[in-house]
């Protein structure tokens, strides 16, 4: 492992790569930290106290903090998320723009231009709805937002720093993908969730020593966590291997061919995507509903908080929804039939062809199946921990399971960067030779 490191830092663009990433997680951390205009950061942290049991606590947590100071981040990158949900969706349904997206760079780049756009309205809408409901807040005579500050300005004010704030995140997450190592917004995801472990760890260790929670549910509570760890880690690394063999044929003057392979199929092909859409769909409602005064809108609005059965039922259908709807644009069973009958590779026993293209379309519906009730056991359970248990902290399967997930990706993808390195490497010396001789 150390040895690893060392190769890490030895490679000059992949350590170039690595600094420029953790200085973009700096500026992400750093922004987390300015508060919005207008607002009475002490009452604000007196009500969020008494309400972080909830969808506050659920969003501040992907947000690393910046919910429950009411940072230029506040929103975070849940509006960019949920513009590139619509925008996949509406690819899948609009024949344009799935022609657009087979169109290369320049397809892909206008559709990114699309998500942008999408984000920056879907901001303006929560951002006003933030508005509107932190003018509500307080608790007794203490308000939120700071007195003899007119409310029309105080609204435009704070949908202005909150959507820019969302448009930078989104911008250091892009630049994060193309200049750094992993993807930029998973990782700003990432860092958000992990900053709020020690603040946990130390709230539940003070719990402990006042004996507001007992050693045995501390004990427990690790123990699910660790088991959660080693499933995600078991669950994101496992696939299914179909046999691939190829039919010996003629090319020129000899006999080639007649190699044995596999067709790698994932588990969960969706990886952390299906948890965060799910959440980013459902925090949505939740957002407007708790910020409306009616009666029946805010009852349902109470019912989609997590933990509630009406959220958990949702969840996990949204989960499925995306798991198949992910899989499906991946893996198109009929394109790697045919792959494969092009380049006179077949499945034993089965013909090539139709016959191979559903036997991997029923092999890819029971995987994806698996791995849809995989993530929904990972994202619901921990929730009982918290609603029965009082465990006073959020940090539940959805975000183990994104913290692991996008953990194990970077970690393959600066593999990955050190074996190019690597082969670059042998690919020069054989030339140097080459010149030599």
């Amino acid at each position: 492992m150390l040895e690893v490191f060392q190769n890490i830092f030895k490679v000059e663009e992949l350590r170039k790569r690595i600094l420029f990433t953790l200085g973009m997680l700096v500026v992400f951390r750093i922004g987390a930290h300015i508060p919005v205009p207008g607002i009475d950061s002490a009452a604000l942290s007196e009500f969020f106290a008494a309400n972080s049991k909830g969808l506050l606590g659920h969003l501040d947590m992907f947000s690393g903090g910046a919910m429950a100071n009411m940072t230029i981040f506040a929103l975070g990158v849940m509006p960019y998320i949920s513009a590139s949900i619509i925008i996949q969706l509406l690819t899948a349904v609009f024949p344009a723009l799935e022609k657009l997206q087979k169109e290369g760079d320049a397809g892909r780049r206008k559709i990114t231009q699309y998500t942008r756009y999408g984000t920056i309205v879907l901001a303006v809408i929560q951002g006003y709805g933030i508005a509107v409901g932190l003018e509500s807040m307080g608790i007794g005579g203490n308000k939120v937002v700071s007195t003899g500050m007119d409310a029309w300005a105080f609204r435009a004010l704070t949908v202005l720093t909150l959507t820019a704030g969302t448009s930078f995140v989104m911008w250091l997450g892009e630049q994060i993908s193309e200049r750094g190592i992993g993807n930029g917004i998973s990782l700003i995801i990432f860092a958000g969730i992990v900053t709020g472990i020690p603040a946990a760890t130390f709230q539940t260790w003070s719990l402990m020593k006042t004996g507001d929670m007992s050693l045995f549910i501390v004990i427990l509570v690790g123990l699910i966590i660790v088991v959660v760890i080693g499933s995600v880690i078991f669950f994101e690394t496992a696939n299914r291997k179909l046999p691939v063999q190829y039919a010996k044929r003629m090319q020129g003057n000899r006999m080639v061919g007649g190699q044995y392979s596999h067709l790698p199929l994932k588990i969960n092909a969706a990886g952390v995507i299906p948890p965060i859409f799910a959440s980013s769909l459902l925090a949505f409602p939740a957002t407007i509903t708790g910020f409306t005064q009616i009666e029946w809108v805010q009852s349902v609005g109470n019912q989609l908080m997590p933990g509630r059965m009406l959220y958990n039922f949702i969840f996990v259908a949204l989960i499925f929804f995306f798991c198949f709807f992910y899989t499906a644009i991946q893996y198109n069973p009929f394109k790697i039939a045919e792959e494969l009958k092009r380049h006179g590779g077949f499945i034993p026993g089965i013909r090539p062809g139709g016959k191979t293209a559903e036997y991997i379309n029923l092999v890819l519906t029971r995987l994806t199946f698996g791995g849809a009730i995989y993530l929904s056991v990972i994202c619901v359970m921990p929730s009982v921990l918290y609603v029965y248990f009082k465990v006073p902290f959020s940090f539940g399967g959805t975000a183990v399971l994104i913290v692991v997930g996008v953990a194990l990706d970077t970690v393959m993808q600066i593999e990955t960067f050190l074996l190019n390195q690597n082969y670059d490497g042998f690919i020069k010396k054989s030339k140097k030779r080459r010149r030599q001789y």
